[in-house]
């Protein structure tokens, strides 16, 4: 079963086999996890949310047509879970991030202490910009499949993500001169 394609497992799940769940689940709840926690920086927030979504993801089988990519679908579902959640708890996400530094720029952080403000530099990045760059840089989505996410053409999913570096490039300038 471990070489059937996401969109075949999905497809068996549409058809009642509800058991293919299980090595999707195996495929992408680490990935999954990892948005939302880049999204909120709450590990239990998170874990909840990315079982809501493989709940969703059976609930919602029905709907899948098994055309394009999977991962689109699958984020599409965990864009709503997300929007869903905060929308209850009327309230924006918590701000606090512990990312990795693998932003891709043209120099990498040269101490930790440039990795710190990068990472807080991307606490103030606008959460459409946070967004787009993670689900490009972090999750590693083609432009393509950001443009079916968001409903906009793949040009204005480059020009989002250009925008998001470039945000991100000055509030982390700002960060370092307030250091000086």
């Amino acid at each position: 079963m471990d070489s059937y394609s996401d969109n075949a497992l999905m497809l068996k799940v549409k058809n009642g086999q509800r058991s293919a769940m299980g090595l999707l689940f195996e495929r992408y709840h680490r990935r999954l996890f990892g948005y939302y926690y880049q999204l909120s920086g709450q590990a239990e927030v998170s874990e909840d949310l990315v079982q809501n979504t493989f709940y969703r993801m059976l609930k919602y089988a029905h709907t899948y047509q098994g055309k394009g990519e999977f991962i689109t679908w699958m984020f599409h579902l965990a864009r709503n879970v997300w929007a869903d959640h905060y929308k209850k708890q009327q309230r924006l996400p918590a701000r606090e991030m512990n990312l990795e530094a693998d932003i891709q720029e043209e120099r990498e952080p040269e101490t930790t202490e440039q990795l710190g403000q990068l990472q807080k530099a991307l606490t103030y990045l606008n959460p459409d910009r946070k967004e787009v760059l993670l689900l490009s840089r972090y999750q590693g989505l083609r432009y393509q499949e950001i443009a079916q996410l968001l409903n906009c053409s793949e040009a204005n999913v480059k020009v989002r993500v250009f925008r998001a570096i470039q945000d991100l490039r000055k509030i982390f300038r700002q960060l370092e001169q307030q250091q000086l």
